[in-house]
């Protein structure tokens, strides 16, 4: 059984490793949510986590952390960002649940109208499992952070993220 909480500072080891097991390096190809052949180096730093203690849900199960997410409250709406599970475990509908909580928790506790999200426009694979989880594409681009390393290094130059939104409720 999956259970969700909030983060605290001592989950941050775990957080930072879970979410670079699910992207990238050898570990990520376990999994289907690799971006290995997109970029490499870290996907996330103890820094970046420690930053996103207050957002974060970590998802348990049998003791251990096999997933999480960032939720952030803002203006009508709520971001949802760092969403990683254990590449081992991917395809158990662990994700599902994760997500399933974040709704959950912008909805009901927040009163968000839609959830939000930016996704590397080349993870076909990935927009559309959103997809079939009720997010739509808005064609509206932001450009990949190039030259900032704390999100890993480029293996090519057409990297842009689109943002999908979700209504809720």
């Amino acid at each position: 059984m999956v259970t969700f909480r909030d983060a605290n500072p001592d989950d941050v080891p775990a957080l930072v490793s879970l979410v670079q097991a699910a992207y990238r390096g050898d570990s990520s190809r376990e999994g289907w949510t690799t971006e290995a052949d997109l970029l490499e180096g870290q996907r996330a730093d103890p820094d970046m986590v420690t930053a996103a203690i207050g957002t974060t849900i970590v998802a348990e199960q049998d003791g251990g952390v096999v997933g999480c997410c960032q939720l952030e409250r803002r203006d009508g709406y709520a971001y949802f960002g760092m969403f990683a599970v254990d590449p081992k475990l991917q395809g158990n509908s662990i994700g599902r649940k994760v997500l399933e909580e974040a709704e959950r928790k912008a909805r009901d506790e927040w009163g968000a109208g839609e959830l939000r999200m930016t996704v590397i426009v080349q993870r076909e694979d990935l927009i559309a499992w959103y997809e079939r989880r009720g997010f739509k594409r808005t064609g509206e681009l932001s450009p990949f952070p190039y030259g900032d390393e704390r999100f890993g290094k480029p293996l090519r130059d057409d990297l842009a993220f689109e943002t999908l939104i979700k209504q809720l409720g």
